[in-house]
């Protein structure tokens, strides 16, 4: 079976995805040697020939082996859904702070002045354990530029599920 981290026993490493991630390195090293192919210097010579016969087959067998990898790794993927749930609850709603930034921002305000107001509600809710989206709502600075059904809108959590049956459907149609 697999064993837990080198450093922590408690946690299962991805190894298959890790595979993956460094094999996908090494097929993008071949779309290198192609485009070095692109240079000619007497008509079509035969350094370009040697260059094709390796990573043709190469990537060809490379790209087949990480697919299979790929669906292997689907097919025994497990997925938690309460566990990603608390997990996201742990945060007390900090994860929106990208969207309240984005909100602030379509509203005319500079991306600086954004961050900073954005930053400062998020920092005041991670040291003093307190909730993202209750702060924000009392923020009379982002009342100034966002109304209630705004900021409602920004740290809505259907905004980030929204167009999933689109998004299922386009892969696994």
């Amino acid at each position: 079976g697999q064993k837990g981290s080198s450093a922590m026993p408690h946690k299962r490493n991805p190894i298959g995805s890790e595979n993956l991630c460094g094999l996908a390195r090494l097929l993008r090293s071949y779309a290198l040697s192609a485009l070095e192919n692109i240079a000619l210097w007497h008509e079509r010579d035969i350094s370009h020939s040697s260059v094709e016969r390796v990573i043709g087959p190469d990537s060809t067998i490379l790209l087949d082996f990480m697919l299979q990898r790929v669906g292997l790794i689907y097919r025994n993927l497990f997925v938690y859904p309460e566990r990603m749930r608390r997990n996201m609850e742990a945060t007390k709603g900090l994860y929106h702070s990208e969207s309240l930034l984005t909100a602030l921002v379509k509203k005319g305000l500079e991306r600086k002045e954004a961050y900073t107001i954005t930053q400062e509600i998020a920092l005041r809710c991670f040291e003093n354990g307190l909730d993202f989206r209750e702060e924000v709502r009392r923020s009379g600075e982002v009342r100034r530029f966002l109304s209630a059904e705004e900021i409602d809108e920004a740290l809505s959590d259907e905004k980030y599920i929204r167009h999933i049956d689109t998004i299922f459907e386009r892969v696994f149609s």
